[in-house]
Order: C-alpha cells, then sequence, then structure tokens
C-alpha cells in the first residue's frame, strides 16, 4: 500500500483493531520487596549548600 492510500479494506481492519478489548494481561499486583529510607533531618540551607557543592564538581 502505498502512502495515503486508505481504502475500505484498511479502514475496516482499523475499525476492527480499535474496538477490540485487550484482557489478556496480568490483573495482579506486583510485590516489592525492600525498604525505603527517608532523611529529612537536614534543613532546607544544608540542602542547598549540598546541591551547590554537586552543582560545582
Amino acid at each position: 500500500m502505498s502512502m495515503g492510500a486508505y481504502d475500505e479494506d484498511e479502514h475496516e481492519r482499523r475499525e476492527a483493531q480499535a474496538s477490540r478489548v485487550d484482557a489478556d494481561f496480568d490483573d495482579e499486583r506486583t510485590i516489592y520487596h525492600g525498604k525505603v529510607e527517608y532523611d529529612a533531618g537536614e534543613s532546607a540551607e544544608e540542602l542547598l549548600n549540598k546541591f551547590e557543592e554537586i552543582k560545582s564538581d
């Protein structure tokens, strides 16, 4: 099919493809193991200083 060629068969093929529901996926929740740590002890000023230090490297 050349660029821009769009006939009735192509229209029907795309219509059928767009109306099909794909229910063939895993509906299970993914379970992650591990831990997350938050270090919120530093002040905003300390964080900005650290950022400037990293940026200058």
